[in-house]
């Protein structure tokens, strides 16, 4: 299959500041692509190249086979867009919205069902200024849907919202996709892109440091499983650390963490941990995340 949006070797300059390096990558049809990265890392300026809505300095884009720059109005009619600084006037009520941004678009899908399947039905009468951040967010995927777009960009989603509201927010993102869509996400979430994503870039300092499936990424790195317990007894470090699934054993405070191998690391922590006699509690065992990965990459927290 030919490539819904092929970038290569992407450059943007800001005067002296650099905020996209050689980036290149593809996006396949059907998939959920993610663009993840810290505040600042170049995410927003990708994707608004990509759209049109800014010139490269160098490289080339391509989007349903057309350039951004050159074709902008035509590939406006095939994309959905929500933007991370995306709003709309206080009083404006949903329906009137929806009916306003269906003006723009030569060819569209009919509203009415729109606030029906996004939950908005009995919000029509309501004014943006009143509706809640998730009911915001459903808006702007709804305004995004109007063209039958067949790509759809969103930027910074769930950026604001409580954890049920960006939860149901994920689900929307998965229903977007089963109507056949391919869907940009731009998150410096790690839960979120790991829950979503097909693939994804990691981007930082605006180039590309990994690009992968997020399982995959996890696991080529070979990073290690972790057991966390609770203990007030006097243990012996040592002797974790000597288990052949344990690399390392730390203990700050009563919270006890050793790292290793995933296959028999619990049940070997454990044996330990009876044979020395000690009482412990809240067990559990984290596996490696995209947020290890990113840490292992960069050498820093993803929100600095």
């Amino acid at each position: 299959m030919q490539p819904i949006i092929q970038v290569e070797q992407l450059r943007k300059e800001y005067g002296t500041t650099i905020a996209v390096e050689d980036v290149s990558f593809s996006v396949q049809p059907g998939e959920i692509f993610g663009i993840l990265g810290p505040n600042g890392a170049g995410k927003t300026t990708i994707v608004e190249t990509i759209i049109g809505l800014r010139k490269p300095d160098r490289g080339s884009v391509r989007v349903l086979g057309l350039d951004p720059q050159r074709e902008r109005t035509a590939l406006a009619q095939r994309i959905g867009i929500q933007l991370q600084q995306a709003n709309l006037a206080d009083r404006l009520k949903v329906w009137e919205a929806l009916d306003l941004f269906a003006s723009f678009y030569a060819r569209t899908v009919p509203w009415q069902p729109l606030l029906e399947q996004w939950g908005l039905a009995d919000k029509r009468n309501t004014a943006f200024v009143n509706l809640s951040g998730g009911q915001k967010q459903r808006l702007f995927i709804a305004l995004a849907l109007l063209n039958d777009p067949e790509v759809v960009f969103l930027d910074e989603l769930t950026t604001g919202l409580d954890p049920q509201a960006r939860r149901n927010t994920w689900a929307l993102v998965q229903e977007v996709r089963a109507q056949g869509k391919t869907v940009v996400l731009v998150t410096h979430f790690m839960d979120e892109a790991e829950a979503l994503c097909d693939r994804l870039a990691i981007i930082d300092r605006g180039k590309i440091i990994a690009l992968d499936r997020p399982a995959a990424l996890v696991r080529s790195l070979g990073l290690e499983s972790r057991v966390i317990f609770e203990s007030d007894a006097a243990l012996n470090l040592a002797r974790l650390r000597t288990l052949p699934q344990a690399s390392e054993a730390t203990q700050n405070g009563q919270r006890v963490t050793v790292y290793g191998k995933s296959d028999g690391l619990v049940s070997g922590v454990v044996k330990e941990l009876e044979a020395q006699g000690i009482a412990f509690q809240n067990l559990r065992t984290e596996q490696p995340s995209l947020e290890d990965v990113f840490i292992h990459l960069t050498g820093r927290q993803i929100r600095e």
